[in-house]
């Protein structure tokens, strides 16, 4: 990749997806946002002596290895439950009380379980990747061979 370019992403904020596995294979969601996990993009280099890092408790293991998932609305979700609590007002003599109960939290999938909807042809493709002769990079349809969005 030549320097100074950056990279087009395959899916972006705002972009319908189509859910490939888990309980809502098939349907289709907007993504609220892309979920980078910067454990798994840095390489863990092993110590000096060529002995692997360890932490207090054996091997140490990054959260995720994958580097990107997203966040898709009303897709993967999860109940999360919650205890009223007890938090500082905006003077000690008011303290305020978080409401406790259930709540719904769209949980993140992984880039590899969606597929990028394109808004042109409305089916499911791959993305392919393209310079314009003015110099932008823009995400093309395999399909329908239409520019999904210009990015600058």
């Amino acid at each position: 990749m030549p320097a100074g370019r950056t990279r087009v992403p395959e899916i972006r904020k705002g972009d319908t997806v189509l859910l490939l596995t888990g309980k809502d294979a098939g349907k289709q969601g907007v993504v609220e946002r892309v979920v980078t996990n910067s454990a798994a993009l840095s390489h863990v280099a092993p110590l000096s002596g060529g002995k692997s890092q360890r932490s207090r408790r054996g091997f140490w293991k990054p959260a995720s290895t994958r580097p990107v998932s997203v966040v898709v609305e009303g897709l993967n979700i999860a109940k999360r439950h919650t205890k009223p609590r007890q938090t500082q007002g905006r003077t000690d003599r008011t303290p305020k009380i978080q409401q406790g109960g259930i709540l719904d939290i769209a949980k993140p999938i992984d880039v590899s379980n969606v597929m990028l909807v394109c808004p042109n042809c409305k089916e499911p493709t791959r993305v392919r990747h393209t310079i314009l002769e003015d110099g932008r990079r823009v995400r093309i349809c395999s399909h329908c061979e239409k520019a999904m969005e210009v990015m600058a």
